[in-house]
């Protein structure tokens, strides 16, 4: 049979002793803590999500990332940053869940305070109730114990002056003791009635002793179970969180794995192309004999465009009307 509190955390002998009931409350003290420090935990952790969130849509969507790539890996690059940004989304969402969880656990907690209130309310009533009567027993107690000195000290005078002559004396003492008597009996009455009282007070603290603890036992077990639920969920929204940002970057090794570089660079061949032909070699041109319709420097005038030849020999024909004749003198004709 497993453990109980009422079965473990009775009174010590003392009677006016709450060392059992202390324990617990410290206990349940200390749990509706840790609700709170858990509590904190989920808030401070909502804040750093949120902000994790909030700087990485910052970097995502301020941050230039390869603008100038083209074509496939361009696409590719749209797609990265279109994932950190639902990645980035997730975050601050998670935030939101997380601060709503630490909702629900102060909710709890503060449920739990007002039960445990009334419990609380109903235990200190009977520990006071209990030290009263207990201080009146000892009271009567002591008024009982008096009245029977008192008798006893009457019995022993009466005794005393059972050699006296003097019947006045005689009477009064027996009146002293019929009156020490009657005190007597009358504070040994008073003093029953206080025992029988204060034994019915201990049986009704009794009572409300074990219907406590077991509803502070119920009270823990519901805050254990909370705790460790709250607990398990957290990591399942933080392992969820892992799976959907994986999922949004296989996303991204998906379009990376349909990137071509060949593909790439032949559309920069395409739409940036700036010729076919290589500029042409530079030619001699001779300064006393240029030639006519020649090329500009290093422009090409054509695919097969020769190099020229050696200048011509001029030679003295006297029939070649080009040329005049050194030898003769002759002049060129018009």
């Amino acid at each position: 049979m497993p453990a109980s509190l009422h079965s473990s955390h009775w009174e010590s002998p003392d009677i006016l002793s709450t060392i059992g009931y202390d324990s617990i409350i410290h206990h349940l003290n200390n749990g509706r803590k840790n609700c709170k420090e858990f509590e904190d935990f989920l808030k401070e952790r909502a804040s750093i999500e949120e902000r994790y969130g909030k700087d990485l849509l910052n970097l995502s969507r301020k941050k230039p990332c390869g603008q100038s790539e083209i074509n496939t890996l361009k696409r590719a690059l749209e797609v990265f940053k279109q994932q950190v940004d639902n990645v980035a989304q997730c975050h601050i969402q998670l935030a939101q869940t997380l601060r709503e969880e630490a909702r629900k656990l102060e909710e709890f907690r503060e449920k739990q305070k007002l039960q445990r209130k009334k419990t609380e309310l109903i235990m200190d009533a009977a520990h006071k109730q209990r030290s009263l009567q207990f201080k009146k027993t000892m009271d009567a107690k002591k008024i009982y114990e008096q009245k029977c000195r008192d008798k006893d000290d009457a019995e022993q005078a009466v005794h005393r002056s059972a050699n006296l002559v003097n019947p006045k004396q005689q009477e009064k003492l027996f009146v002293k003791l019929a009156t020490a008597k009657t005190a007597a009996e009358d504070s040994d009455k008073a003093y029953m009635l206080h025992i029988n009282t204060l034994d019915k007070i201990r049986e009704e603290w009794q009572s409300e002793h074990i219907k406590a603890c077991e509803a502070l036992e119920a009270q823990e077990y519901e805050r254990i179970n909370f705790f460790r639920n709250a607990l398990w969920l957290h990591v399942n929204q933080l392992s969820k969180q892992c799976v959907t940002s994986d999922e949004m970057y296989e996303e991204v090794r998906k379009s990376l794995e349909m990137c071509s570089i060949e593909k790439d660079i032949e559309y920069f061949v395409n739409q940036r192309k700036t010729g076919q032909m290589p500029p042409a070699p530079i030619m001699y041109e001779n300064y006393y004999c240029p030639q006519k319709n020649a090329a500009p420097p290093g422009k090409a005038t054509g695919p097969n465009l020769a190099r020229r030849g050696p200048l011509p020999i001029p030679r003295s024909l006297p029939d070649d009307p080009d040329y005049s004749s050194v030898d003769d003198y002759s002049l060129i004709y018009q």
